[in-house]
């Protein structure tokens, strides 16, 4: 096999691979996340506020949709860390051409559904009207984009499956400065608009999607399909469908949540919208360790699942939430005095209502980072573990949290409860989560002790 990063995370301290796995995914959500906050940036600056939170007011529907689409190629590498982790490569190699098949039905059919309802959408969404035509100019594009978004997510993920956290990490670093070389030539000198933004963010993922591949079919032996692989077998398309379905239906069920948020915010006009949209940015920012953690946890219980030990995944959760609290506690402390200062990048110092806002809104979340962090450690070592339905259902439970503050309370006492629409699912999510997650471990243990195989 040609020198990779491919590693096992089957053998060795849990911490140390915990954190050498998620460090590398970090650098990469960090990079990724200041070409976001510059590429909103640019927006703001060079189109204005309206084309602003017109970008901001898609932030839930993208979710919705991209969301799905990110979760069912998740899903679909789950198999194949299992399959890794047991050494059993020719079933591995199997699942991969039966994913790729999978994706490819997927993203023609969603990009078709997608895009002819997008206006409708936005429009029952009452995104404001100065920011309607904004709204859909953008994100008519970025769906149109949606088979390139799958060959991105599938091909990384299959990387990381491997345990190679750091290749997918550098091809989106360079996707990300294309993206805002893009981004200011599209927007400056051709005056593209907001289409323009959404242009080169298509095109640079579809560059990445390319660096993937190239990387695979160059570097990586085990990966080399031959006409057998692609041979159809209806148990692994069943098996991807029951990985993946779920997972991308999770992140559908929580962005619902977020839609029906999104829609009581729009509700309170555009200096709502445009706070909320400046503190979802720089809590994006301050919510990579947790993403990260998160990947890292589903790749480590897919290859622990595989190779059957249990005891070193229950160690891999244990150092997992260490390090996610130690985190959260900096990241509170660091909104709660600085968290202003981050909103100045996207709006004028004048605007003082927004910025009393936005900050007030990253205060209250960040004050509940720790059930954030629980939640994005245990679900995706759930899915990583093979049980991927609970992660659905608690996506339910965060879709109910969501909900009855949009519903109840925002009508009520207007911005500040929307402050705690998030805090509120996280901790429905965690209610879930954990008794789920001690479920499922005494189950594998059951299974494994009978020596019976996970499928």
């Amino acid at each position: 096999m040609k020198k990779t990063n491919i590693k096992d995370l089957t053998v060795g301290n849990p911490m140390s691979l915990i954190l050498g796995f998620a460090l590398s995914l970090f650098w990469g959500m960090l990079f990724q996340q200041l070409y976001n906050i510059i590429d909103t940036a640019i927006v703001a600056n060079f189109l204005g506020k309206e084309a602003y939170a017109g970008v901001g007011a898609t932030g839930a529907i993208n979710f919705l949709i991209m969301g799905f689409c990110m979760g069912v190629c998740n899903g679909f590498a789950i198999p194949v860390a299992q399959r890794f982790g047991a050494r059993d490569f020719k079933s591995m190699r199997t699942f991969v051409t039966h994913a790729i098949m999978l994706s490819a039905i997927f993203a023609a059919v969603m990009t078709v559904v997608v895009s002819l309802n997008c206006r409708q959408i936005l429009v029952a969404m009452r995104t404001p009207e100065d920011a309607l035509e904004y709204a859909y100019g953008y994100i008519i594009v970025i769906f149109f984009g949606i088979p390139v978004t799958y060959m991105y997510n599938l091909l990384s993920g299959i990387i990381r499956a491997l345990g190679d956290s750091k290749h997918p990490v550098q091809f989106l670093i360079i996707a990300s400065v294309i993206n805002i070389g893009l981004d200011l030539l599209f927007i400056v000198p051709l005056h593209m608009g907001i289409a323009g933004a959404a242009l080169a963010t298509v095109l640079s993922q579809a560059m990445s999607g390319i660096m993937c591949l190239v990387f695979i079919i160059k570097k990586i032996d085990l990966l080399k399909l031959s006409k057998e692989d692609w041979k159809r077998d209806r148990s692994h398309f069943a098996i991807l469908l029951n990985m993946g379905v779920p997972m991308g239906l999770q992140y559908s069920v929580t962005a619902i949540g977020s839609v029906i948020l999104q829609t009581a915010i729009n509700s309170l006009g555009i200096d709502a919208v445009t706070a909320v949209t400046t503190a979802s940015k720089v809590g994006m920012f301050f919510c990579i360790p947790f993403d990260a953690l998160g990947s890292t946890m589903a790749t480590y219980g897919g290859q622990n699942v595989g190779a059957k030990k249990l005891e070193h995944l229950q160690q891999g959760l244990v150092a997992a939430v260490k390090l996610g609290c130690a985190y959260a506690l900096v990241g509170f402390i660091v909104l709660y005095f600085f968290g202003r200062t981050f909103a100045l990048i996207f709006l004028d110092p004048s605007d003082t209502a927004c910025l009393d806002n936005a900050h007030l809104y990253l205060i209250i979340n960040s004050a509940f980072y720790i059930p954030l962090a629980l939640v994005n450690i245990v679900r995706f070592l759930i899915q990583g573990m093979g049980f991927s339905m609970f992660a659905v259902l608690a996506g339910v439970m965060e879709l109910v949290g969501r909900t009855i503050i949009a519903v109840v309370f925002i009508p009520i006492f207007g911005f500040p409860a929307a402050c705690f629409a998030s805090p509120v699912a996280w901790i429905l999510a965690d209610a879930f989560l954990i008794p789920a997650y001690i479920s499922v471990k005494n189950k594998l243990k059951r299974i494994f002790d009978g020596q019976v195989e996970v499928y």
